[in-house]
């Protein structure tokens, strides 16, 4: 349980780290030179949520690259669709993408897909730093040994 929670921690920081940089670059962009990120306090739990990428890594860490940047692109998908969903019901949602020509109910975009795989590699990576001591996929504690 304690190799969870670090793994939760270091997530969280991870990803309000990228979000304050991808958003401060995009503030360039819009002739926002102070470079002022934005982010919220509901963001750091879901990015903390990534610790949960070493039980899915323990199925595909055979797959490559792409492969497993894809099946992480989906989870965050699913993941960003859940608690965006829920954040939205209750109106403190701190995105919205009803602006994007494809979004879903302007809770995802799906033009993020090659930056949620890099984003779930990257976690991967993070998570790996700390053993995955993941049991094996279930699909191997099928095989005959």
């Amino acid at each position: 349980m304690k190799l969870f929670w670090k793994r939760f921690l270091r997530c969280g920081a991870a990803g309000w780290l990228w979000e304050c940089t991808w958003s401060g670059i995009w503030s360039f962009f819009q002739k926002d030179y102070l470079l002022t990120c934005r982010t919220s306090l509901w963001m750091f739990p879901i990015y903390g949520l990534a610790c949960l990428v070493c039980p899915i890594y323990s199925c595909i860490k055979k797959r490559c690259v792409l492969f497993r940047g894809f099946v992480y692109a989906i989870v965050i998908f699913i993941g960003e669709y859940l608690t965006g969903s829920i954040l939205k019901r209750h109106s403190v949602c701190p995105w919205s993408y009803d602006h994007a020509k494809l979004n879903i109910n302007g809770i995802i975009r799906l033009d993020y897909l090659p930056a949620w795989m890099v984003a779930g590699l990257m976690f991967e990576r993070i998570v790996l730093k700390t053993g995955c001591e993941s049991p094996s996929c279930p699909q191997e504690d099928g095989k005959e040994k």
